[in-house]
């Protein structure tokens, strides 16, 4: 089928919530969950416990019998089916650390000790793994709101043995521990009018959709804690000392660098100390779609302001020692560079703080806090895999902020929709903080190998979140580089840039799909992208693109003195035949040589002499053309047909550089429309003042051509280096190896 026909039946009909332009509809609306949450974090146990009251409002036109809400700790009980659904065999367990994780017994998951209505009864519920359905006695009318209570513990897992978004990572040196701690508390699922209620069982992968809403939270930690959490700090004077209290005043109005809120050497101390006494650190957070915290008596803690626009948010970094000189230099400073480029593409940041937490695990987002890994080695050294996979994972997470925490879309089914557009802008950023930064995803080249991959293994990017091969190019690396392809070679950068923008303005706190992005970025810019969509993230299709042929054309003008010569030197080229080279070698004469006699006038007659009667042909020719033509049969100008194949399947624009005999050049950029009739062989006739010494197509590797080899004419040979010794590995990093 073509490949340009339109999108029609993969996107949903457009309604009164959603328009055909990818705006919200006139009747568009969202739920709201409101909590009250109140926990206690045990540093013996490494358990939480906790109560919450739920206010969930229904905005929907819709009567709601029940109630979803979703239970994602209880992807780490036993027999869930997180565990179950893993494709293993014996040669996955070759050593005993494997087989030790295999046998691995955690208690994990929920412990539901009750959920009563406000007014102390019980309410019926049902447990579906990972999922808890609250049947309502009465349902709950359009416009009205129910409130009930829960209460709960789990023990928290170790992130270092088990693995896990959160949880805690224990230090033996000090015998502390350092809390990250996510996915804590029973979470309401969203109804919308595209899911109804999104309750997909939480299997690991796909992340969380949420709705927004208003969070008071109190945590009760020993006080000798510090704790960084999503909202604003509410009782400063009852956990913080009054130097600390006077170091943040002062953080406040300081933006030219961080400031140090705790101390190293605070931290060492509390790190001994070890109290039995307790705290209460008290949050607020306003229309957020989650909270999460970390905790641990480790912690340093250092903020700096940023301006957006005409508002001021704190950028701040939590960290133990061990993050140290890495995360005092750094971590503040990305975040703040993070909200400034982010805002620009997107809307201003409109949150009080943004986050960074030092975790030695994998990265992780929430609102307003992110939890990122790092580590320096213990003599303080590090080399530039962890100070620039720091700044990235740091850089993302907190873009987290506003894909999918701002415009929330349905992680659950869509990973890209968050992952992909925010490593898009993750790597605009890493460009913007340092010129040449080493980004590892973004360009066309950077995807081309996994494109170009066996296809038995890769899925299209419309595919949900755990059925996706190769999770990260998928979901991040290819949507990534095929907006970085929009912006810079499709759409350019200030129809793109607008289109973006218009995206993320119309769906700030609400909650988009897939079809209101696809159609706000054709909406906002005017240009038709159907084509790209299908080909992109609805196939595996990947591009090839072969310049397979090349001929050259030159006018001919009808006068004798220049054709004759032309044609004397087309017919000389035949003497370099090496039939013709032996025939002249080894015939000492020909018959005609011989007999003389057999001559005719071809054979006296000089073929390329000019006759009286070539003249006179010229001089008519030239008395039916005007002097435009003249010219033009006079210009030498130089015609090239080039033939181009679509090899793997996905058209793309044909951006082709002329290279010139007089060392000069030209790039010719030609849309993918040209592949609208024919989506597998195309021409196309270019033509030039002067000759052309070589043509390559896709010049600045900007389209993720997964073989360049058929990329040139003349073809090009690139020789590839190899060593004739085995490089001697040395355990030490360059910082290390610079002090020897």
């Amino acid at each position: 089928m073509n490949k340009f026909r339109q999108l029609k039946q993969e996107l949903a009909t457009p309604n009164v919530y959603r328009t055909a332009s990818g705006a919200p509809g006139h009747e568009y609306y969202q739920q709201q969950a409101n909590y009250d949450i109140k926990i206690e974090l045990d540093d013996e146990k490494q358990t939480i416990h906790g109560k919450e009251r739920i206010t969930y409002i229904n905005n929907s036109p819709d009567r709601l019998d029940y109630l979803w809400l979703q239970l994602d700790q209880n992807m780490r009980a036993q027999g869930s089916d997180s565990k179950l659904i893993q494709v293993e065999r014996m040669e996955d367990f070759n050593t005993l650390a494997k087989v030790h994780s295999k046998m691995f017994v955690f208690d994990g998951g929920y412990k539901i000790d009750y959920i009563k209505a406000t007014n102390g009864e019980d309410m019926d519920y049902a447990i579906n793994k990972t999922m808890l359905r609250i049947d309502l006695k009465e349902p709950l009318q359009p416009g009205k709101s129910i409130s009930f209570d829960l209460k709960w513990w789990y023990n928290i897992n170790d992130r270092m043995k088990i693995g896990g978004r959160a949880g805690y990572e224990y230090f033996p040196e000090d015998e502390n521990y350092l809390y990250t701690i996510a996915k804590f508390f029973p979470r309401m699922c969203v109804y919308n009018d595209v899911e109804g209620w999104q309750n997909k069982q939480f299997l690991g992968r796909g992340e969380f959709t949420l709705p927004f809403g208003d969070y008071n939270v109190e945590i009760k930690v020993p006080d000798d804690h510090v704790i960084a959490a999503t909202g604003v700090l509410q009782n400063e004077s009852q956990v913080l000392t009054s130097k600390q209290r006077e170091r943040l005043a002062a953080a406040k109005k300081d933006f030219s660098k961080p400031t140090i809120i705790v101390t190293q050497e605070e931290a060492t101390e509390n790190e001994k100390t070890k109290s039995k006494k307790t705290k209460v650190w008290k949050f607020k957070a306003e229309n957020v779609r989650d909270f999460a915290f970390a905790s641990s008596r480790k912690f340093i803690w250092d903020v700096m302001p940023v301006k957006i626009e005409d508002k001021t948010t704190l950028a701040m970094s939590y960290y133990p020692k061990e993050g140290n000189p890495l995360w005092e230099k750094y971590s503040t400073e990305v975040v703040a560079h993070t909200l400034e480029v982010y805002s620009d593409h997107t809307i201003a940041y409109p949150y009080p703080v943004a986050i960074s937490v030092h975790a030695a695990a994998i990265g992780m987002e929430y609102p307003m806090i992110c939890f990122n890994y790092g580590r320096p080695e213990k003599d303080g050294t590090y080399p530039p895999r962890t100070k620039y996979g720091m700044m990235s994972v740091i850089i993302h997470e907190v873009g987290h902020n506003f894909f999918p925490m701002i415009i929330n879309s349905d992680e659950r089914q869509w990973t890209w929709m968050d992952e992909g557009l925010n490593t898009f802008l993750q790597y605009v950023a890493e460009q913007k903080w340092e010129r040449n930064y080493p980004s590892r995803r973004g360009p066309a080249y950077m995807i081309s190998d996994y494109m170009g991959g066996d296809k038995e293994y890769i899925s299209p990017i419309m595919t949900n979140s755990e059925s996706i091969w190769q999770f990260g190019n998928n979901a991040y690396g290819k949507p990534a580089t095929a907006l970085n392809i929009l912006r810079e070679t499709i759409m350019g950068r200030e129809l793109f840039d607008h289109a973006f923008k218009v995206y993320a303005n119309r769906w700030a706190f609400k909650h988009p799909t897939p079809a209101d992005f696809f159609r706000t970025m054709e909406d906002a810019s005017g240009v038709d992208l159907d084509w790209f969509w299908r080909g992109w993230f609805y196939s595996t299709d990947h591009v090839d693109i072969a310049m397979t042929d090349v001929k050259w054309f030159q006018m001919n003008t009808g006068n004798p003195q220049i054709e004759k010569q032309v044609e004397k030197n087309e017919s000389e080229r035949g003497s370099e035949f090496i039939g013709t080279q032996r025939n002249q070698a080894d015939t000492n004469k020909t018959r005609l040589e011989r007999k003389p006699a057999l001559a005719d006038y071809y054979n006296t007659q000089d073929p390329f002499a000019i006759e009286s009667a070539d003249n006179e042909d010229f001089e008519k020719l030239q008395g039916t053309l005007s002097q435009e033509d003249k010219d033009l049969l006079n210009s030498g100008m130089h015609f090239y047909e080039l033939n181009f194949s679509n090899i793997g399947g996905l058209v793309m624009p044909l951006i082709i550089k002329a290279e010139f005999i007089d060392g000069s050049e030209e790039v010719i950029r030609i849309p993918a429309e040209i592949w609208r009739r024919h989506n597998f062989q195309v021409s196309k006739v270019l033509y030039f003042d002067k000759e052309v010494s070589a043509f390559i197509l896709d010049p600045f590797l900007e389209t993720a051509d997964t073989d360049i080899s058929n990329n040139s004419w003349p073809r090009k040979v690139e020789p590839t280096r190899f060593k004739m010794f085995k490089e001697s590995r040395i355990n030490e990093n360059p910082m290390q190896r610079s002090k020897r």
